[in-house]
C-alpha cells in the first residue's frame, strides 16, 4: 500500500481546522497527525511527530506566535526529517513572502485567490506527494541511517496519545497507559497476548489490565461526543455492546499509525 502523507496543521481558525479534519479523514492517502494554533507547540510537534507536510498559517491571531516564528525555530533546530512547508495566508506582502521563502517555506498559497479551498490545498499536496516522499528519503539517507528506537517510540507514543485524546480517553484513566503500550507493541511486533505482556511490565494480573483497558474504552464511548467518535474512529464496530473490543481498538490504531510512518 502506498504510504499516506502525514500532515501537521498549524491554523488558528477553528472552522478552517474542522474543514481540514473532515476532508482529510475521508481521504485514503493523507493523515492529519496534529493540529495546533501555537507556534512553539508546532515546533515541538514537528520534532516529535516528523510530519511529511506542515500546512502553516502565517497569522495566528487566535493562537500564539506566528508562522514566521515556526519557520525560524525550525531553521535553528536540528531535526531528523525536515517537512515540506506549505504556507496558507491572508497576508499579501511581497516582503513577508520573501522572508518566508528565505526561512524555508516551500510554497505559498494566498487565501484570497479565487480557487482557494481546503480541497484544493490537499489536491495540491497530492500532486506533490511523490516529490515530497522522494525528498524525505534523500534527506534521511544523507543525515541518518537509522532512527534510534527510543526516539521513534517517543514520536509514536505522542501520536497515540493524540488519538486517545481525540476520542475522549482521559490520561487519568487506569487503562490509558496500558492502551498506549498495547498499540505500541502491535506497531513494533504484533503478539497474541497483549494483556499478559503488559501485566508483567507493571506487575498486574492479566485480567486487571484487560478490565482497565476495556473500561477506558467503554467510558469514552458512553461519555464522549458521538460526532467526535464517528469522526476519529472510523472502523466498523463488531461488538454487540456498541463499543470497540480491546483487540479492535488496539489494532485499528496500530494499523492507522503504522501506515502513516
Amino acid at each position: 500500500m502506498d504510504r499516506k502523507l502525514s500532515i501537521l496543521l498549524v491554523e488558528d481558525d477553528r472552522t478552517v481546522c474542522e474543514e481540514f479534519i473532515e476532508y482529510i479523514e475521508k481521504s485514503n492517502d493523507a493523515a492529519l497527525i496534529g493540529v495546533t494554533n501555537d507556534s512553539a507547540k508546532a515546533i515541538e510537534y514537528i520534532k516529535d511527530l516528523l510530519p511529511d507536510v506542515v500546512i502553516l498559517d502565517l497569522e495566528l491571531h487566535n493562537g500564539s506566535g506566528n508562522g514566521l516564528m515556526v519557520l525560524q525555530g525550525l531553521k535553528q533546530s536540528v531535526i531528523s526529517k525536515y517537512p515540506y512547508i506549505l504556507i496558507t495566508t491572508n497576508n499579501s506582502s511581497p516582503i513577508t513572502y520573501e522572508s518566508a521563502r528565505q526561512l524555508g517555506a516551500d510554497f505559498i498559497m494566498s487565501k484570497h485567490q479565487a480557487d482557494y479551498s481546503v480541497k484544493n490545498v490537499i489536491e495540491f499536496l497530492r500532486i506533490m506527494k511523490t516529490g515530497i516522499h522522494s525528498r524525505k528519503e534523500t534527506f534521511c539517507a544523507a543525515h541518518s541511517t537509522t532512527e534510534p528506537t527510543e526516539v521513534k517510540n517517543k514520536r509514536i507514543i505522542s501520536r497515540i496519545s493524540s488519538e486517545l485524546n481525540y476520542v475522549g480517553i482521559s490520561p487519568k484513566a487506569v487503562g490509558y497507559q496500558y492502551l498506549i503500550d498495547a498499540i505500541l507493541l502491535v506497531i513494533n511486533q504484533p503478539m497474541q497476548n497483549l494483556c499478559n505482556a503488559i501485566g508483567k511490565k507493571y506487575g498486574k494480573t492479566e485480567s486487571s489490565v484487560e478490565r482497565a483497558m476495556q473500561n477506558a474504552i467503554n467510558r469514552a464511548w458512553h461519555t464522549s461526543d458521538i460526532d467526535n467518535l464517528l469522526k476519529y474512529y472510523t472502523a466498523r464496530i463488531s461488538s454487540e455492546k456498541g463499543v470497540p473490543t480491546i483487540t479492535e481498538f488496539v489494532y485499528y490504531y496500530a494499523n492507522k499509525i503504522k501506515n502513516e510512518y
